[in-house]
């Protein structure tokens, strides 16, 4: 039979093995898409052996090999966890997982003395029920990610128990902000009327700006240690660069990143006139627990001019340095900064919103279709949990895709100007320095594919970057 026989057959089914069918294959179309676009980068990783002739100015050869295997590796698992995935997610659907889990919790309410007509408190414990099976399934993957790849590359700096304390903290934090924030938008829906989809729009509005206000100042020191960055130079230019663009900085911290992975990263948060800015350890050279740590196994701090040193403690010295300079790490926060100025930020949030607010009138258009629930085995009940499971994670798959791709476009274009932003500010060659650092230290791979970088990247290859920044330097 072919595809066009195939369709038609699908087409002359049951309203609700037809929305299945749809759902499965359109499932599996993206899948074998992004493994079709995963085995033409990794072809790159496995050709590519040498440093091509424009990257020979700013990469070693040893420096290109390492970044090539742990590529390699990445890649790897993440085609068989995909697969894993995807195989998970059909059997699930398949054999009923969804609504044997949904009377699963009716069973556990009727325990507690709580009635069908309770389904909110049914709905969340489907919800705890789900998220523990996620974690559950999940957990091998992610010891094997931590421990294996990332131990095998040199970045993970954490134990099995740091490890294990943290998976559990974060599962409790989550249903902590889960139920509660779940229970509340469900009821909103409930007593909502013919216009619940605005309510549940604006809920989850509110939701969202809360938690971008207190996730730095209340839920990230649950996890990671925050400290004030110390007076000294490097504070001061922060705080003169940000009052040069009138950026209204209240603090500036620096988080313990490197006590998990020797990944490195930048941020900044808060609304209106109190933003703060967030360095990762990681990013400064003189903070990086990385570079101590081979002063502490050499058993001496390298000599300033070298002289004096062993060629064994040279050797450790070139290949250890990790992070930025002061002057880079300047040139980074002028990229960030560039997105505020610029105001990338606020038209993310607006393109959220309003993608969130047509997710939601469109939920309240197709909430009624009792094919959609019978599509997925739920045929006496329509609960408002699953509906939104149903509607929101696969009716919108085909749009999500889309939206998708646009936001990485559109985010390729918004890094472009941040850089231009930067180089405005002066700081065109130190972000081009700390661009080529910062790939060192993550062990990104400079030469991808096309269609793969066009699909995935949020961010410009460093290429295209760097060339970007020599342009506005020669102009």
């Amino acid at each position: 039979m072919g595809l066009w026989e195939s369709l038609d057959a699908m087409w002359q089914m049951p309203a609700e093995e037809r929305i299945f069918g749809v759902v499965l294959l359109f499932s599996w179309t993206v899948y074998l898409w992004e493994t079709f676009l995963a085995q033409r980068q990794r072809r790159i990783y496995k050709t590519t052996t040498h440093v091509p002739l424009e990257l020979g100015q700013i990469m070693d050869s040893e420096t290109f090999e390492k970044s090539r295997l742990y590529q390699l590796d990445k890649s790897t698992f993440s085609f068989w966890s995909g697969l894993y995935s995807e195989i998970e997610g059909t059997l699930i659907l398949l054999f009923g997982g969804i609504p044997y889990l949904w009377r699963l919790s009716g069973r556990f309410c009727g325990y507690a003395g709580f009635g069908p007509e309770y389904e909110i408190i049914q709905s969340l414990v489907f919800l705890l029920l789900a998220t523990l099976f996620s974690a559950l399934t999940g957990l091998p993957w992610s010891l094997y990610n931590t421990f294996v790849i990332e131990e095998k590359h040199g970045f993970n700096q954490q134990t099995l128990g740091f490890f294990m304390k943290d998976a559990i903290k974060k599962f409790i934090v989550t249903q902590c902000i889960l139920l509660p924030v779940s229970s509340l938008l469900l009821y909103i829906i409930k007593i909502g009327g013919d216009y619940f989809f605005i309510y549940a729009w604006l809920f989850t509005l509110v939701v969202s700006l809360v938690l971008v206000t207190i996730y730095a100042d209340y839920i990230a020191p649950l996890f990671d240690k925050f400290t004030p960055l110390p007076e000294g130079k490097l504070k001061q230019e922060i705080e003169v660069m940000a009052k040069s663009i009138d950026f209204p900085l209240t603090k500036v911290y620096v988080v313990e990143g490197s006590k998990r992975s020797s990944h490195s990263n930048a941020y900044f948060y808060g609304f209106f006139k109190n933003k703060r800015i967030v360095l990762f350890d990681t990013l400064l050279e003189e903070y990086s627990v990385l570079n101590k740590d081979i002063q502490e196994e050499s058993g001496m701090e390298p000599h300033r001019d070298g002289e004096g040193d062993s060629e064994e403690i040279k050797a450790k010295v070139k290949n250890k340095k990790q992070g930025c300079k002061n002057e880079e790490v300047l040139a980074v926060l002028g990229h960030e900064l560039g997105h505020w100025k610029l105001g990338h930020t606020v038209k993310n949030i607006i393109i959220s919103q309003m993608n969130s607010f047509l997710c939601f009138f469109l939920f309240a258009v197709l909430i009624g279709r009792k094919e959609l629930f019978a599509a997925f085995g739920f045929y006496e009940s329509q609960p408002t949990l699953i509906g939104l499971l149903i509607i929101f994670q696969f009716v919108f798959s085909p749009y999500n895709e889309v939206l998708s791709f646009c936001l990485t476009v559109l985010s390729r274009r918004f890094e472009f100007q941040a850089d231009a932003f930067a180089e405005k500010l002066g700081k065109a060659k130190d972000l081009y320095s700390a661009l080529i650092k910062l790939n060192k230290d993550n062990l990104g791979f400079p030469v991808s594919d096309w269609l793969f970088s066009m699909w995935h990247y949020s961010h410009p290859p460093l290429l295209e970057r760097l060339q970007a920044l020599k342009n506005s330097k020669q102009d």
